[in-house]
């Protein structure tokens, strides 16, 4: 069982800039692929961005690309979001899963998830 803490969320104004990390329990954390989704009110999740477990592929949502960047620390157990220029658009619960070895897009093809952080951008 793969144990994943998100924190970082907040309230930001829009343009501005939050961190998301994932810590994860699980000692073998570099076979693992994570993600990160986020769900809206009234919407379903969606994927936002993933990462392989070697780090070595990484795929974006085009609603986030060049604006949001993932990374992993497999010293640490853990996977970070960088947000930068934040748009209303982005206010959402966001979560953090794992699954082995390959990232996807797909949620359900995520084994373990985090609780979830909220993220609201607003003036």
């Amino acid at each position: 069982q793969v144990h994943l803490v998100e924190s970082g969320g907040g309230l930001v104004q829009p343009g501005g800039s939050l961190r998301l990390s994932c810590a994860a329990s699980e000692r073998t954390f570099s076979t693992l692929a994570m993600g990160w989704f986020r769900q809206a009110p009234g919407k379903e999740r969606e994927f936002v961005v993933a990462i392989s477990s070697s780090g070595g592929t990484v795929d974006y949502a085009n609603a986030v690309k060049g604006r949001f960047t993932i990374s992993r620390d497999n010293t640490k157990n853990t996977v970070y979001l960088q947000m930068n220029s934040l748009k209303p658009e982005d206010t959402a619960v966001y979560y953090c899963a794992a699954r082995p070895f390959w990232a996807t897009r797909t949620v359900s093809t995520y084994n373990y998830w985090g609780q979830g952080t909220q993220v609201t951008v607003s003036s």
